[in-house]
């Protein structure tokens, strides 16, 4: 029988030198985790197999975090992040109306990657700027009281700067 051979990542001595701190403390696995993805954007397979191997702990139980809180991700966001709040002043302010718009100018469905990794989308709970409604971010960039004709523009600011 042939052995699948799980390729082996290289993680940076930064994280594993935070790794190393952790390693042995109550919650190690949260803010391990959260180290690994503002390395690298997201949780990548390879990493979290090694996260595995290095705590010791099965690979079921770190994807069950993963896939838990939604703040964790487990494919590579685009270079620009677009957050929708979908929080319930937004929600009722035209917040889906929003989505479903970015949707139809980029081809990029919510929690997707646009082909040429430029952008990504993502439906969130709340970003904390309820006057404001409906509200977006692009990389942390806020734009509130968005209104469909504003997409265009706003989109156009980041597009092919990265």
């Amino acid at each position: 029988m042939f052995e699948k051979e799980e390729a082996k990542v290289k993680l940076s001595t930064d994280l594993k030198s935070f790794i190393d701190l952790w390693k042995n403390k109550s919650g190690n696995l949260i803010m391990i985790l959260h180290r690994v993805q503002q390395e690298y954007g997201y949780v990548p397979r390879e990493v979290a197999l090694e996260l595995s191997k290095i705590l010791d702990v099965p690979l079921a139980k770190i994807y069950g975090v993963v896939t838990f809180y939604h703040f964790f991700k487990l494919t590579k966001p685009g270079k620009n992040q677009i957050a929708v709040c979908m929080g319930t002043a937004c929600y009722l302010k035209g917040g889906e109306d929003i989505i479903l718009e970015i949707e139809r100018l980029l081809g990029l469905p919510v929690n997707g990657t646009t082909e040429d990794g430029e952008f990504s989308l993502d439906a969130v709970r709340c970003i904390g700027c309820c006057g404001l409604a409906p509200v977006m971010t692009i990389n942390g960039e806020v734009f509130g009281k968005v209104k469909k004709d504003m997409l265009p523009d706003i989109i156009a600011k980041f597009k092919g700067k990265n």
